[in-house]
């Protein structure tokens, strides 16, 4: 079964344009593992900010994979100084159709 989530975070006034560098970056590097099947980066309309990202892994083994993937932690680092919450907030999704 496919491992649906959406990640959420708020940039930093004054930080969208280094948060939007980063994620795009990294949206790249995601995009090529192999168990990845979607990595959608969207900002709200009535909140730019507002980051919202959508990911699809092939399995739960894809989605631990894409955990220990060696460019997640520096990304982390890179982006907590920039975003407003303590981390990105994760809603795990599952189908209903």
């Amino acid at each position: 079964m496919t491992k649906t989530l959406l990640a959420e975070f708020t940039a930093r006034e004054g930080a969208e344009d280094e948060v939007t560098r980063l994620i795009r970056d990294y949206a790249l590097k995601v995009r090529e593992e192999e168990g990845n099947l979607a990595f959608d980066v969207y900002t709200k309309t009535a909140a730019p900010r507002a980051y919202w990202i959508f990911e699809v892994y092939r399995d739960e083994d894809a989605f631990q994979a894409h955990l220990k993937a060696p460019y997640g932690a520096p990304f982390n680092a890179a982006l907590m100084p920039l975003i407003e919450e303590d981390a990105s907030v994760l809603t795990f999704l599952d189908p209903l159709v």
